[in-house]
């Protein structure tokens, strides 16, 4: 068993999009990632590393060897329900088929050598499915009575409250059992994967978090935490409980 460095590096996977560098020029394919999301591991202590899109199964494995925790960011995409057994609803949004399977692939490896992984929005989607979960697809067609998740508008300032479930590693992270929380999702977890316990519910109900019962640090948290660590000691928690896994021991 060997330590992991005082100053982490944790990959963070980043979103995927087409640009024209002239008029009429081809589209080009880029990889792009929010600064917020690097913003709060470096306050955390950790060294960020904008990952690149791998398709390759042997240089994902390679990639994280020479890595000491993983995030999976969110961001404005589905993951096809064909990876849990369902068919497409009319409501589905954009997909993102090679992001998706470089970070199921990039999540399966993670899961296998238990490192530690947080997963933001869609990121804890992803680890839901991995681990044979599955989705609401849209939430105001299959979820009665739900609020309203989809908030973009409020993503800097928070959106609704949840309940933080006793008992959970959350629960430990936060000390307290409510909090505020921004909420830009039309999609939420609706089967739990294997091993996976939720830790936090919105209101309404709709499952707002999720973390491993199996592995050492696997979380995921259905808002944005990245946004609100300038103003939220609560969220900044969450970054520095992450950081910190990262620092420890590993087999």
């Amino acid at each position: 068993m060997t330590r992991r460095p005082e100053t982490p590096l944790i990959g963070i996977t980043p979103d995927t999009r087409k640009t024209r560098v002239s008029p009429g020029a081809k589209e080009e394919p880029l990889i792009v990632l929010q600064e917020r999301y690097t913003r709060a591991i470096s306050q955390a202590g950790g060294i960020p590393l904008v990952l690149p899109i791998l398709p390759s199964h042997g240089a994902i494995r390679q990639l994280l060897e020479k890595l000491d925790g993983i995030l999976i960011s969110g961001g404005k995409f589905d993951i096809h329900p064909r990876f849990y057994g369902e068919e497409a609803l009319r409501s589905l949004g954009e997909i993102k088929e090679e992001r998706t399977e470089f970070e199921f692939e990039l999540i399966s490896a993670a899961l296998d050598r238990d490192y530690p992984l947080l997963g933001v929005c869609g990121g804890a989607q992803a680890i839901n499915v991995i681990l044979g979960g599955s989705l609401y697809q849209d939430i105001a067609t299959q979820i009665p009575n739900a609020g309203e998740h989809q908030q973009s508008s409020l993503k800097e300032h928070g959106g609704h409250r949840i309940k933080v479930r006793e008992g959970t590693r959350l629960r430990e992270i936060l000390g307290q059992e409510s909090l505020e929380v921004n909420t830009s999702h039309h999609q939420a977890v609706k089967k739990l994967g294997k091993g996976l316990v939720v830790n936090a519910t919105a209101e309404d109900g709709v499952i707002e978090g999720i973390e491993s019962q199996n592995h050492g640090f696997v979380l995921g948290v259905q808002w944005h935490p990245e946004f609100l660590t300038e103003r939220d000691l609560l969220q900044r928690k969450i970054f520095a409980a992450f950081v910190l896994t990262c620092k420890g021991p590993r087999s």
